[in-house]
């Protein structure tokens, strides 16, 4: 008998991003066998989601966040549908009673939150602040600061804004927009950068306060040791590779 053309081996996998249609902040990286069918899929991923297998839909998209196929045959193996790593598995909650709709699972405003004056909490015994102060007047050393407000400085003296760069590890290329201390992060010198591509974390703010302008998911501030500076230009997204 023919054999098929469709093969997958035992030990393939995939690691897939997957997000939600009804928690926003629903983002996980999940590693799937190839040879897993969707209903094995699904139930895996009901136990992280809370959506029930049988109200679950699938879709996946590639890395430039095109549509490929919707997994709508629970028998077939998740590699019959060819998803790749750094794809992106995406769940439809189809149940309008589901635990995960109207986004309450998201929502804390009626939360109410406990607070304790400073006063309040400093005349308590048993916290750890008074853990931490008792600790630190039996030796003082180790709570000393471990990092201090000139860590890499000096690396920063031929790194300037405007300079094309490359950061390690991953090779990823991009043009410094700041040089300097960053008082929202730990103590030291950062170097923002602007990626050619959207391999950041932000648009140069962090935390609340802007170091930087760039467009959405192209910033990273980066400690200046993982910081080339030099002849990096951007990289021609269609050139094509040796093969």
């Amino acid at each position: 008998m023919a054999s098929s053309r469709f093969q997958i081996q035992p030990d393939e996998s995939v690691l897939l991003r997957v997000t939600h249609s009804n928690i926003k902040s629903f983002s996980a990286e999940i590693r799937f066998s190839l040879q897993s069918s969707v209903e094995a899929v699904k139930d895996k991923l009901w136990r992280k989601c809370g959506t029930s297998v049988n109200s679950m839909q699938l879709e996946l998209y590639d890395d430039a966040n095109s549509k490929i196929s919707n997994l709508t045959d629970d028998s077939r193996p998740l590699g019959f549908y060819s998803p790749f790593d750094g794809y992106r598995l995406h769940i439809i909650d189809l149940d309008p009673s589901s635990v995960t709709a109207g986004g309450w699972l998201e929502d804390i405003s009626s939360v109410e939150k406990y607070s304790i004056s400073e006063e309040a909490y400093d005349k308590r015994d048993g916290t750890f602040r008074k853990f931490k102060e008792k600790m630190a007047a039996q030796n003082p050393s180790a709570f000393a600061p471990k990092i201090t407000d000139d860590y890499m400085e000096e690396l920063c003296a031929n790194i300037k804004v405007g300079d094309r760069c490359e950061i390690d590890p991953g090779e990823k290329r991009g043009v410094v927009k700041y040089v300097g201390r960053a008082e929202s992060l730990a103590p030291g010198f950062w170097v923002g950068v602007q990626f050619d591509e959207p391999f950041g974390k932000h648009d140069g703010m962090v935390k609340g306060v802007r170091y930087f302008d760039s467009p959405p998911l192209h910033g990273a501030m980066i400690r200046p040791d993982k910081v080339k500076v030099g002849d990096y230009p951007e990289r021609d997204p269609f050139e094509e590779e040796e093969i």
